[in-house]
Parts: structure tokens; sequence; C-alpha cells
């Protein structure tokens, strides 16, 4: 005869603990794919940056930003330098003005 014998479990616990386990499996495979995702998405193609920027005599860049239609260079002299993205031609020269 067994001395120490185990209670029966209810069955809510039961219908419980399946219904963590079944949470916590979806849980793991959302995460699974929101990673691949972002992996799939970020890896696909660099994002495509000018092989050469020809600045004016004198400038030195200082920053860089681009959309799809211009990108700009900040200069060390506090200028922004937009040019044109399909021909790479300076568009517009913008002087940043510095306080006193």
């Amino acid at each position: 005869m067994d001395e120490n014998p185990q209670p029966e479990e209810p069955a809510n616990l039961k219908y419980l603990r399946l219904l963590v386990t079944i949470l916590t499996g979806t849980m793991i495979a959302g995460l699974l794919v929101i990673i691949a995702l972002f992996v799939i998405r970020f890896s696909d193609r660099p994002a495509p940056v000018p092989g050469a920027i020809t600045l004016p005599d004198g400038s030195t860049p200082a920053a860089f930003t681009m959309t799809d239609k211009w990108y700009a260079v900040v200069t060390a002299r506090d200028e922004i330098l937009i040019f044109d993205r399909n021909s790479g031609m300076l568009r517009q020269t913008i002087k940043i003005e510095t306080p006193n």
C-alpha cells in the first residue's frame, strides 16, 4: 500500500495548466516570427548611398543625411549643401547663422 498517496488534481487546475502551456508556446512562436521578420526586413538591402560626393573647395563634411529625392551634407563652415539624388548636382546652399 502507498504511504503517501498523491491527491487528485482538480479538473480546473489541469485545464489552467494546459491553457498556460498553450499561451507560453504561442508567445514564444510569436516572438520568433517577429525576430525573423526584423532580420528579413533589415538585411534585405543596404541603403543606397552615393558613391562619391564632390564638395566645393575648402568644404569639410561634418554630417550627412538623405531622402528619396536629395541628400545633404553639413559642412564644418556651418553650411548645408543640398544635392540632387539622381544627378548629384548641387541644388541649394543654406548658410547657418550662429548667434554671437
